[in-house]
């Protein structure tokens, strides 16, 4: 399986100099690819699509078993803290998702801060949306409608209080806008303004009583978070187990 991550890894690679042009930069600062509408392009991302079925099924399958580990420990959770009862979560990522996105497009993630960890915003403000600021660019970043939520992994942990520090990644599924603009010209200089299907991990952190966004990354570190499920303890023990201090 190791080899077949390697070649997927060099397709993709293949793929991104031939039939992918860089495109845009939403929430996370992440770099996304919008595919080139060419038919030899698709062409191209179908042969490849077939070649690695077989890795496209083992991921999935990943992804799924993740997701029912993830979903069975937070039905067991919720019988002892209501934060953890996934409907409830589903709505508190929603909100994250939709106050983080309305943030970023107003250029000061400090208006969602109580949605995000200290650490989080401060290095999105920092590291992207100030840096674009200095180079004259904007990012527009709009969402059409949120698809789906599929849970990866949830960790339990009891980090100097009950739950606190609990982990949750999950796979987000969003119709959106999202480039950058020259701030004067308007004039696009990465992405393209239609609506595309963008795939983002993100990663929240359970602290004071919330859950707040920790981490957003790209979709490819989804079977790396699903493989985790392996070294994670029975749920029952870590509900248990006693609080650091």
């Amino acid at each position: 399986m190791k080899k077949s991550v390697v070649f997927a890894c060099l397709a993709l690679t293949m793929m991104g100099l031939f039939v992918i042009e860089p495109a845009f930069a939403g929430p996370g600062g992440a770099i996304a690819k919008a595919v080139a509408h060419s038919f030899w392009a698709k062409l191209v991302i179908a042969l490849l699509v077939l070649f690695f079925l077989p890795l496209i099924c083992y991921i999935l399958i990943r992804e799924w078993l993740a997701s029912r580990r993830a979903l069975k420990d937070l039905r067991f959770m919720a019988q002892h803290h209501k934060a953890f009862d996934w409907l409830t979560l589903r709505h508190r990522i929603q909100d994250c998702f939709f106050r983080v996105h309305a943030a970023w497009q107003q250029e000061d993630v400090s208006t969602a801060s109580q949605w995000m960890t200290d650490w989080y915003w401060q290095n999105q403000q920092l590291a992207h949306l100030n840096r674009w600021q200095q180079q004259n660019l904007i990012n527009i970043c709009e969402v059409k409608a949120l698809k789906s939520i599929k849970p990866l992994l949830f960790t339990h942990r009891n980090e100097g209080a009950a739950h606190e520090n609990s982990m949750l990644v999950v796979l987000i599924n969003a119709n959106m806008m999202d480039y950058l603009k020259q701030r004067d010209t308007g004039v696009i200089v990465e992405g393209s303004s239609d609506y595309q299907d963008v795939e983002r991990v993100w990663t929240f952190i359970f602290q004071q009583g919330a859950w707040k966004v920790s981490m957003i990354e790209e979709s490819s570190t989804s079977l790396e978070y699903a493989n985790m499920i392996k070294q994670l303890p029975a749920i029952e023990t870590t509900l248990l187990s006693p609080i650091n201090k």
